[in-house]
């Protein structure tokens, strides 16, 4: 963990960017792939006699070229700060597009039975319709391992079938046997991983499918609800208990918000005198404000979602760095009533702390209404002020 935040960088201010222009040379380089590998280009050098032999191995070169870019413009985009919407929509969509081709290519040549392409590419389909609904309901669905080791696995059984039937394995049959039977055991964990993968993606978009009876539209940290929350006196007292205690210690406040929507600093804030220690707070509703007033890491927001221990540890380390203080909360939760899963149900919220002894995070799972869970999600944020203020 770090014990400060880095600082902000500025976002992009064109699709330009290099990740993009990688995204896009991977995009452009799919035919020149596609013809690498059915096409009867040997014939067209008549003097070049290994074309046909090399004809395969220059196709797997290329596919392993851009595959490999894959990895290339994600690193690029996250450390140069520069992940852009666009980036978003093209980088899945290059992949999507390098396989299909690969895979067209194998069934074209009569390499591959149509039966594995129509599997992973129905995946495809299915998946990217799921995400395409999610994104409309506010929703990020947090990539899982399944879906990485399915690429992987996809990304190494097509590389195996491009090279199966070429010299100098067809020619030794000590080798063309088991690395037939090597391809197809590679091949069938990639399909396997597909389903899996898949069924995973249903079961975390159950809510925005109906699945789950009751359940309505969400977001990535809490649902929209119209349910008032009323701080009790107890709230107001321990706010005023907290204020006295930032005194003492001459400590300056600050929040960072998701699911409680600012009622943390409303209660700082409602005791009078608050102005002394309290600098602000930031309400960071979406995933766009975490990163860009926070700087929460766009990958940590999409590998762990916004419910998550790295994600509230970089919110209270943005809110401190942003308004200096000495102290700084942040919550960041399923409010309910819908939005919640199997992972996270309604009802857990993880709490981020940053101050000079360092950065640190829990995780609560309260029970109640909306309104009850954020009335109780202000009230622990106020004792972990205390907590840490105390312990300065």
């Amino acid at each position: 963990m770090r014990d400060n935040a880095s600082s902000q960088p500025a976002a992009p201010t064109t699709i330009w960017t290099p990740a993009n222009i990688v995204t896009l040379i991977r995009i452009l380089l799919v035919p020149v792939f596609f013809v690498a590998c059915v096409s009867p280009w040997p014939t067209w050098f008549p003097d070049w006699n290994e074309a046909e032999l090399l004809k395969p191995w220059l196709a797997a070169l290329l596919f392993v070229v851009l595959a490999c870019t894959d990895a290339l413009d994600g690193y690029l985009a996250r450390s140069r700060g520069e992940v852009t919407n666009f980036g978003k929509f093209m980088d899945p969509l290059a992949d999507k597009i390098l396989v299909a081709a690969a895979l067209l290519a194998l069934c074209e040549l009569q390499i591959l039975p149509s039966w594995v392409a129509l599997i992973i590419l129905t995946r495809e389909f299915i998946v990217s319709g799921l995400r395409m609904l999610a994104a409309s309901e506010g929703v990020v669905i947090a990539a899982s391992w399944y879906g990485k080791a399915k690429t992987v696995f996809q990304i190494i059984a097509i590389l195996l079938f491009i090279i199966k039937d070429s010299e100098p394995f067809i020619s030794t049959p000590a080798i063309e046997t088991p690395l037939y039977v090597v391809s197809w055991i590679v091949m069938i964990i990639a399909l396997v991983l597909t389903v899996i993968s898949m069924l995973d993606y249903l079961a975390k978009c159950r809510s925005i499918l109906r699945f789950v009876p009751g359940e309505g539209k969400i977001d990535d940290a809490e649902a929209a609800s119209e349910d008032p929350v009323v701080l009790s006196d107890e709230i107001i007292a321990r706010a005023a208990a907290l204020i006295v205690l930032a005194l003492e210690k001459g400590a300056k406040l600050s929040t960072a918000e998701s699911c409680t929507g600012g009622l943390i600093a409303g209660s700082l804030t409602a005791v009078p005198g608050s102005s002394s220690v309290v600098e602000g707070g930031v309400v960071s509703y979406s995933n766009e404000v975490k990163h860009h007033l926070l700087n929460v890491s766009a990958s940590d927001l999409e590998h762990y979602g916004a419910v998550s221990e790295p994600v509230a540890i970089q919110m209270a380390q943005g809110s401190r760095s942003a308004l200096s203080t000495t102290v700084a909360v942040a919550v960041t939760g399923v409010a309910g009533p819908g939005g919640g899963s199997p992972e996270k149900p309604v009802g857990t919220v993880w709490f981020g702390v940053d101050s000079p002894r360092g950065s640190r995070a829990e995780v609560m799972h309260f029970a109640g209404d909306r309104a009850s869970v954020r009335e109780q999600t202000v009230a622990h944020a106020l004792m972990l002020f205390e907590d840490e203020l105390a312990a300065l």
